[in-house]
């Protein structure tokens, strides 16, 4: 039963970052209303050409190999570090919106939990 769970939930994580990328590389989502703060940290990441482009390629990669189980180790751990700027942007300038990032955060970390003897091999 856990698997299964944990199926579903990896599909509708992968689908959402894939979505998210997606979003990054050809905007079709509308924007949120940002404070100026906000503004002018996106106006910076978007004078750096390339980062944008960047993160939203590595959010689709990494949403195509999580909803794979075969993959999905390699998707959580390529995801995770984007997972903690979402959330540390969260934090600092949008509680409000936090809710599904955490929720994806959570859903990475017990994906990431689930491999630690995959991962450990790495390290030893």
């Amino acid at each position: 039963m856990k698997e299964k769970i944990l199926i579903v939930l990896c599909i509708l994580f992968g689908l959402g970052m894939i979505v998210i990328g997606a979003n990054k590389l050809v905007p079709f989502l509308p924007m949120p209303e940002l404070t100026e703060q906000q503004k002018a940290i996106f106006s910076a990441f978007v004078t750096i050409k390339w980062l944008m482009p960047l993160v939203g390629i590595i959010e689709v990669l990494g949403g195509l190999l999580v909803a794979v189980p075969k993959t999905r180790a390699l998707g959580a751990i390529i995801l995770f570090p984007i997972l903690i700027g979402i959330i540390a942007h969260h934090l600092t300038f949008d509680m409000a919106g936090i809710a599904i990032p955490a929720f994806f955060t959570l859903i990475d970390l017990w994906v990431l939990s689930e491999n630690k003897a995959r991962y450990m091999v790495m390290i030893k």
